[in-house]
């Protein structure tokens, strides 16, 4: 451990044990569905032809799933553990970084810090949207779909690196670095 951050080779070593033990103990990691299954309770509670009739809403509501389970407890226990790994890094973080906005996104929209959060509120929403379009969530398809050699889960992996380089390209040299 070099400055307080966990080198990328024992942090990769962490998460595949962490994915050997939730597989072996519960099932293979991934929290997109759980917000289908939320979908599907609540449609059921307040609509239940329709729900009935929603293939894809039906396929996801089975009472027993409606509970706060297994995949509520991984949505809830990332929002704390980030939480938690904030607090205690907050002093490891880059001057540059807190607080601050990137200057790639003021140079381009401005310093509003209400605009930024809507953006990635926005973004969150279409990430979720794609994440079931594709089947499963980045976490679900990149870490447990690779891991049981989906093929869906290679793919998925392959265009979200090469989207994200061809984003990254494309903005630097707009930036002109």
């Amino acid at each position: 451990m070099k400055d307080g951050i966990i080198s990328w080779k024992a942090a990769g070593v962490a998460l595949g044990l962490l994915l050997i033990v939730a597989t072996y103990l519960v099932k293979p990691l991934g929290v997109s569905t759980q917000f289908v299954v939320s979908d599907a309770a609540i449609a059921h509670k307040v609509n239940p032809e329709f729900a009935e009739n929603n293939v894809y809403l039906n396929k996801y509501g089975e009472k027993e799933d409606w509970g706060v389970g297994y995949g509520w407890m991984l949505v809830f226990g990332m929002l704390v553990g980030g939480g938690i790994t904030a607090r205690l890094f907050a002093n490891k973080q880059p001057e540059v970084d807190k607080g601050s906005m990137p200057s790639l996104w003021k140079e381009q929209f401005g310093p509003s810090k209400l605009k930024r959060n809507l953006a990635s509120f926005g973004g969150g929403i279409l990430l979720l949207f794609g994440a079931r379009l594709a089947g499963g969530c980045t976490s679900g398809h990149m870490i447990s779909g690779i891991s049981q050699m989906a093929i869906s889960s290679f793919i998925f992996g392959a265009v979200t690196f090469a989207v994200a380089i061809a984003t990254a390209k494309f903005l630097y040299r707009k930036r002109g670095v």
